[in-house]
């Protein structure tokens, strides 16, 4: 990777969770809230349809950077805000824009803008991540 800067694009991962994922996403995290897998439960509620997880569409946002970023990457902080509903079996497009940069000793350490796009073109999730990066 070439050194990062500010206005370099992130690109775009796009992941479509099935209801299995989620269902194995609910057991590694202990999150059983029905709207996650229950179909009949998550329209009880109000809800269209089953309903990703959050914390599932904060690590599609982190793997998105790491892989831009690359294996000796750290990822220093993550963050998130979750505007919108993303559903079971449509895609979710991940990515981001590098913010600023600066140097820190050997390494380079650089804010990035997470954008999360819902299958109808939703900004459903946004956020920030900051990345050390060895110069």
């Amino acid at each position: 990777m070439t050194a990062p800067r500010p206005g370099d694009v992130v690109p775009t991962l796009t992941v479509t969770p099935t209801a299995r994922q989620l269902v194995q996403y609910a057991a590694a995290t202990d999150d059983w809230y029905e709207v996650h897998y229950d179909l009949e439960y998550a329209r009880l509620v109000g809800l269209p349809g089953v309903i990703t997880h959050g914390l599932f569409k904060l690590a599609v946002l982190a793997r998105a950077v790491t892989d831009w970023a690359g294996p000796d990457c750290f990822v220093r902080e993550l963050s998130a805000q979750y505007r919108a509903l993303d559903s079971v079996n449509q895609p979710f497009h991940a990515g981001g824009t590098v913010l600023e940069v600066d140097e820190d000793g050997d390494l380079s350490v650089v804010r990035v803008r997470l954008e999360g796009v819902s299958a109808d073109g939703t900004m459903s999730t946004t956020g920030f991540a900051t990345v050390d990066l060895p110069r």
